[in-house]
């Protein structure tokens, strides 16, 4: 591999407008492990994946993040364990492809700071 080259995503950020909110929503809905945080951000762990939830710098990142797709298990219990939680769904769990073994579920549902994340799973068939 070239020394330049890309070897992983370490962190992945989503803009936010309350850090206690969301600290709450990640933490003790998605059940996210909680790194640290500070007036305005805080860092999860996302099995090797570092999410940082930030208050943006300046209004040019202040957009909405790009959907992030939480892999998990069983996608109907974890639905249904969130629904629960209190989050809010766009839609019901559902298929969006078929290939030869296997069928790609997603349900699409709004984080407290109106960002748009998916659960989503892999099931063979």
């Amino acid at each position: 591999m070239k020394a330049n080259a890309i070897q992983k995503i370490g962190q992945i950020g989503v803009p936010i407008n309350n850090v206690e909110n969301a600290i709450e929503f990640y933490k003790e809905v998605l059940e996210l492990p909680l790194l640290f945080s500070t007036d305005s951000m805080a860092f999860f762990e996302c099995n090797g994946l570092r999410l940082l939830l930030t208050i943006p710098e300046k209004n040019e990142f202040a957009n909405s993040s790009s959907v992030i797709y939480f892999q998990v298990e069983d996608i109907i219990k974890s639905f249904e364990e969130l629904i629960k939680k209190g989050v809010s769904f766009i839609d019901q769990p559902h298929v969006v492809a078929k290939m030869e073994h296997t069928e790609t579920w997603m349900a699409f549902f709004k984080d407290t700071e109106g960002n748009t994340h998916a659960l989503m799973s892999e099931l063979q068939i």
